[in-house]
């Protein structure tokens, strides 16, 4: 299963890839320093409240889908979760009054109402996806994916272009997802009309989501307070440095992270319900090791080219300040998408989602500490080394309590290996020298993936050399 989720989903994360690349480049050259700062306040609020409300629905539909359609209860399940999805929109007017009546600049005014509205269509979409990524209709949820991903991008690009300002890529957000919405609304009512709510079961999927709501809340309260806290004791425009730097950096290695996650999740739970603890060892060691085969030397490789990739993707008035802040959120990227995509996953298959929520307090409340002492005496650099300190720690914290839950493996020959691979491969892009534009990051990308794939292709590093030579030969066998 896990396999075929990323051979499925390997597509949709290339298009997702260079779309957040083309996002980059078109809203940080359409958009002002402070329209791309409200866009980022925006979004971050929009995030915060589909997290906030509706995300313990979506985690309770994504943990049950197989023991429940495997128990003959899907309809029952979809049913609940669909109903429950209805009553809690309520909170969508409640949150438009506030946006309308808190005080704040006309531009970020109306960036917060369109990612409020937003809300609605893709909280659908996503229990549709999760739905579908459970049950592994793969090709299903990844053309979710596609249509919200190629949409937004162009909707947002035409109205920022227009002159919309930073609510543009927000009205394109919401303007994907309901296309999704009038999309699967037919075969999403298909699986829920043969069951009935069910108000035990949805106490049930609250005491088990509501944790990882609130530990995803202080996820997002980890990595948007710094925005907040920056456009309070500077301004909006340096908040559209931080983001610009923090989207290259962190949006290119979560492409790495969901597509991993989004094969690898399922398929842990299939493991474990379907063979138990066994099946899930072998399954989580496997994943582990391409997880870090992946998203190691990645996030190296943009610390090294982050000054040429910023002069290319980034626009004028925001290169410099997104060069600096790259290799940072590279950094803090790695540590959060191996924390969010693996160990947090121990929570989760041993129902102990209490415990993630003290896992993620601990970060939470250490960034939001530093980034107070910090930004006032450092500024830009405060939020950067606050940001890397408290995923650090929250990775720590991960693993400590994720044992308390459910003990995933730790592969360390993989890690050992992809860790010296990548060491050798900084070293030799380090040589590069500092040409600028496209020549330095076709140089420096070309040599570390040489030297990189090299190393790792001679240590048989996570089994994958040996695993493709035996596919080889599968295919050979089977067309001779």
């Amino acid at each position: 299963m896990f396999w075929r989720g990323v051979v499925g989903y390997l597509p949709v994360n290339i298009i997702q890839g260079l779309v957040g690349l083309a996002t980059i480049v078109t809203f940080t050259r359409l958009l002002a320093p402070s329209q791309f700062g409200d866009y980022a306040l925006g979004f971050s609020v929009m995030s915060l409240l589909h997290t906030a409300i509706f995300t313990w629905n979506e985690a309770a539909m994504a943990r049950f889908w197989v023991a429940e359609v495997d128990k003959g209860q899907g309809g029952a399940h979809a049913a609940t979760v669909y109903r429950t999805w209805l009553a809690l929109l309520v909170v969508l007017p409640l949150a438009l009054a506030a946006a309308l009546l808190v005080p704040m600049a006309p531009g970020l005014r109306l960036a917060v109402v369109c990612g409020v509205l937003a809300v609605l269509p893709r909280t659908f979409a996503k229990l549709a996806q999760e739905r579908r990524r459970a049950a592994g209709e793969v090709a299903g949820a990844a053309s979710i994916d596609i249509i919200q991903t190629l949409g937004a991008f162009g909707v947002g690009a035409v109205l920022a272009y227009l002159g919309f300002g930073g609510a543009a890529p927000l009205i394109g957000f919401g303007a994907a997802a309901a296309v999704c919405m009038a999309w699967t609304l037919p075969s999403e009512w298909a699986h829920s009309r043969s069951g009935r709510f069910e108000a035990p079961r949805a106490r049930s999927y609250l005491g088990y989501g509501l944790p990882v709501a609130l530990s995803l809340i202080l996820a997002l309260v980890l990595s948007t307070t710094d925005r907040f806290l920056l456009a309070a004791f500077l301004d909006e425009a340096a908040v559209g440095v931080y983001h610009a730097g923090y989207s290259l950096a962190n949006r290119t290695l979560d492409v790495l992270f969901i597509w991993l996650g989004a094969a690898g999740g399922p398929a842990l739970i299939a493991a474990l319900e379907r063979g138990g603890e066994g099946e899930l060892g072998i399954a989580a060691r496997e994943q582990a090791s391409l997880m870090l085969l992946l998203c190691v030397p990645a996030a190296v490789g943009l610390a090294l080219v982050a000054a040429p990739l910023s002069q290319l993707m980034v626009g004028q008035e925001l290169a410099v300040g997104a060069a600096h802040v790259t290799p940072w959120i590279a950094a803090s990227g790695l540590l959060a998408g191996l924390t969010t995509y693996y160990f947090h996953q121990a929570f989760t298959l041993g129902r102990r989602t209490e415990l993630l929520l003290g896992a993620m307090a601990i970060p939470a409340l250490a960034n939001l500490i530093l980034n107070l002492i910090l930004i006032p005496r450092f500024g830009l650099n405060g939020a950067l080394w606050a940001t890397v300190a408290s995923y650090g720690l929250g990775l720590a914290a991960s693993m400590a309590l994720g044992a308390r839950s459910l003990r995933l493996p730790v592969p360390w020959t993989p890690l050992l290996q992809t860790v010296f691979a990548t060491a050798v491969m900084g070293v030799a892009v380090a040589q590069v020298p500092a040409l600028g534009g496209w020549a330095e990051l076709i140089l420096k990308a070309s040599l570390g993936t040489v030297v990189f794939g090299a190393i790792t292709f001679a240590l048989d590093t996570g089994a994958l050399r040996s695993r493709g030579l035996a596919l080889v030969r599968g295919y050979k066998a089977r067309t001779a």
